[in-house]
This record gives C-alpha cells, sequence and structure tokens, in this order.
C-alpha cells in the first residue's frame, strides 16, 4: 500500500511541477501579450497624433502662401478626388483632420487637414501625409517585441521549471513523511525545512502531528501491557479458585468464563508485545501443508482443509499457527459453516459462508475491541488484530475480502 502511494504522490508531484510551470509560462504569455497591446495602441495614438498635429500646421502654412502668392505649398491641393468624404463639405474656416486607412503599394494610410480657402463655398485645400514609415516602423517594433518576448518566455520557462522543483522537493520530503506515518513509522519526521514559507509550516504541522500521535499510541501501549500485567495474577487465582468448587453447572460457568477472561489476558500481554516489538522470529524451514493441518486441528472446530501443490516455506511455525488458528476460530466464531482451508503454493486461504466481513472493517482494518457487524457474532476484536500483526513480523501478507459468492475470506500470502 505505501509503494502505491508513493507512487501516486510521484505523479501528483510531477504534474505540480508542471502545473506551476505552465502557469509561469501563461502568466508571462499574459503579461507580454498584455505590454505589447498597450505598446501597440500607445504607438498608433502617437503615430496619429503627430500626424494630425503635422497636416494641421501644414494646411495653415500652405493656405497662408496660397492667400498671398496663389502658389500651392507644402503638398497642399485643392479639392483632391482622394480627399476623405468627412473633409468635402466644411461648414467654417477652421482646420479639420481626417484619416484615410486605405493602403496602395507603399502608400497609406494616409493624414489629412483640410479647410475652406475662403469662406464657404470655395475649394478646400487640403494636406495629406504618408503615414506608411511610421507604420513600417510600428511593424518592426511589434515584431522587435515579439521576438523579444519569445526570448523571454523561453528563458522565463526553464527558470519556473526549476524553480517548482525546489518547491516539489520540499514538498516530496512532507509528503514521504506523511505515507511512512501512515504506513506505522511514527518516528519519521520531515525535520527543519527552508523557506519559513507555506511548505515550513505544513512540514512542521506534520511533524507535531507524529509527535502527537506518537505519544497517544505509546500511551496506549503502556495502559495496554499494564492492565494485562496487572490482570494476569487475579486471573491465575480465579482458576485456583474454580478448581476449589464443586463440581455442577456453577462450576462449568464460571470456569468457562475465567478461561475466555485469560484467554483475553494472553492476547492483550501478545498485542503489547507485538507494539513493543519485543517479538523475535525463530525462522525454519517447515512443510506449509502439514503446519496449516496442526494448526487448524488445534482449533477444535470442524473444518475442511484442502492442500493443493504446498511446498516449504521458511518462517516462524509457531506464529504462523497463531495466524492460521485466529483465523480459523474468528470464521467459526462470526461466520457461518462450512469453514474451508486451502493451501496452495505459498497462499493460506480461510473461507466461511457467513455475511462476509463488514464493510468498515475491509476499509479501515481490524480495530481492537470492535468486532464490527452484530451479526457476524461477539467478541473482544483482538483475533484479526493479532493475526495481522504476526503476519507483518513474518513479512507476510494477510488479505481480508468478502468472496464474490458470499463469505468472508482471508487470504495469507507468505515470503518465498
Amino acid at each position: 500500500m505505501s509503494e502505491s502511494m508513493t507512487a501516486e504522490a510521484r505523479k501528483r508531484r510531477v504534474s505540480l511541477r508542471w502545473k506551476i510551470a505552465a502557469l509561469a509560462a501563461a502568466t508571462a504569455c499574459l503579461v507580454v501579450a498584455a505590454v505589447g497591446v498597450l505598446v501597440h495602441v500607445w504607438t498608433v495614438d502617437d503615430i496619429r497624433g503627430r500626424g494630425e498635429r503635422r497636416v494641421h500646421n501644414g494646411a495653415l502654412a500652405a493656405l497662408d502662401v496660397y492667400k498671398r502668392s496663389g502658389v500651392l505649398s507644402d503638398g497642399g491641393e485643392l479639392d483632391p478626388p482622394r480627399l476623405p468624404a468627412s473633409l468635402r463639405d466644411l461648414s467654417d474656416d477652421h482646420v479639420h483632420t481626417a484619416f484615410d486607412e486605405h493602403v496602395e503599394g507603399n502608400s497609406g494610410p494616409t493624414a489629412w487637414g483640410a479647410l475652406r480657402t475662403d469662406g464657404p463655398g470655395s475649394p478646400v485645400l487640403a494636406v495629406p501625409y504618408n503615414l506608411s514609415s511610421e507604420y513600417h516602423s510600428l511593424r518592426r517594433l511589434d515584431v522587435s517585441m515579439a521576438v523579444a518576448s519569445l526570448v523571454a518566455l523561453l528563458a522565463a520557462v526553464p527558470v519556473a521549471v526549476y524553480g517548482a522543483g525546489l518547491l516539489a522537493r520540499r514538498l516530496r520530503r512532507v509528503s514521504e513523511t506523511a505515507v511512512r506515518i501512515s504506513a506505522g513509522d511514527l518516528d519519521a519526521r520531515t525535520g527543519p525545512t527552508k523557506g519559513g514559507d507555506e511548505v515550513a509550516d505544513i512540514a512542521a504541522t506534520v511533524d507535531r502531528m507524529a509527535d502527537s500521535l506518537s505519544r497517544q499510541l505509546h500511551t496506549e501501549r503502556r495502559f495496554t501491557a499494564d492492565v494485562a500485567h496487572e490482570l494476569r495474577t487475579p486471573v491465575g487465582g480465579l482458576l485456583a479458585a474454580v478448581d476449589l468448587l464443586p463440581p455442577g453447572e456453577t462450576e462449568d460457568l464460571l470456569r468457562a468464563r475465567v478461561r475466555d477472561l485469560r484467554g483475553l489476558v494472553e492476547d492483550l500481554l501478545e498485542i503489547s508485545r507485538l507494539d513493543s516489538g519485543a517479538e523475535q522470529v525463530a525462522r525454519a524451514r517447515v512443510p506449509l501443508g502439514e503446519v496449516v493441518r496442526e494448526a487448524v486441528e488445534r482449533t477444535g472446530y470442524e473444518t475442511r482443509v484442502a492442500v493443493e501443490d504446498a511446498g516449504s516455506v521458511e518462517t516462524d511455525p509457531r506464529r504462523l499457527e497463531r495466524i492460521v488458528g485466529n483465523l480459523v476460530i474468528n470464521a467459526h466464531k462470526h461466520g457461518t459453516a462450512p469453514v474451508e482451508v486451502t493451501v496452495r503454493g505459498h497462499l493460506v486461504v480461510v473461507r466461511d459462508h457467513g455475511p462476509g466481513y463488514p464493510a468498515d472493517l475491509l476499509r479501515e482494518g481490524p480495530r481492537r475491541f470492535h468486532t464490527g457487524a452484530a451479526e457476524r457474532g461477539t467478541g473482544h476484536g483482538l483475533g484479526l488484530t493479532i493475526a495481522l500483526a504476526q503476519a507483518r513480523l513474518l513479512g507476510a501478507e494477510l488479505v481480508l475480502a468478502n468472496g464474490p459468492e458470499g463469505g468472508a475470506v482471508a487470504t495469507l500470502r507468505l515470503p518465498y
């Protein structure tokens, strides 16, 4: 599970890195586009403003020369056929300007300035100014800005990718720490991170969470161990006292209840040893089929055992028997007969024909003192917890599932 979570985290990390780079590139493109449009619009307005001022002054100068000498100067023309329609019917003596966007060859756009030569009805004196050179410079400016923007973008994207990589590496440390903590390694810590930003805050929060979980778990384990040890002596005394009772129904009932209490105390002690890491594995090469048969027989329940091409495994036979015994007992107590045990290769499958494991157990795993659905019977909920802990200690994998035709299915996969 931890490997799949790590793989998913790696995919998200790479995706985040490129998303940040793409966002930086998109932002750069938007800034470049906005600046380019603003510069283009400002330049066009400046070209038109300068053209308008030039034809305005040119028209006044040409009119002055025309009135004094009758000669057209500064490119002035009388009622030229190319004059824009808005300048043909002027009603006052002021200079009016207009722009002709028509381009023909190297001519155009053109700015026009015009005014009446001598009041209403007189010819219109017009002065054109060809803006083609200015617009050619504008096109060169646009190309230059586009090239410069492309160069800047090509330089910005690697920088953005590098910066995103630095962020991804910092997030990777936090993610890997969180994965290790979720896998049960409560000693995992991210440690100090550079930057003093949100990532550092997240890392510190994860470390504080791990510290809190470690303290709580240590307290819980210590409490479990203390309770089990404290109960062991009085339970032993109860067993001795029961032996002194006269035979009868009361003695049988008390003996059964004290035996259940002793089993609970022994389970608590076993869990406390597994939690503390004090248990040591004594490995030996044993025939898997025979070990499973003996473990099933010791449970005292009628169980079908089928051995199909089972080989030998190197494991701790005592712990393997404990796992198989707990699974079989759990199947009989909480499931429905017949209970079947199949040994195939390095797999041990225990199946019953009851209602199956409850959904929360499959989703969250076995929990201590929690037996799941009421229809699966009663108990203290430690059998599956011990089986899973012993399987982890052996390096085996225990998978709990429900069969397609109903019933709970527990599959123990032993290492080769």
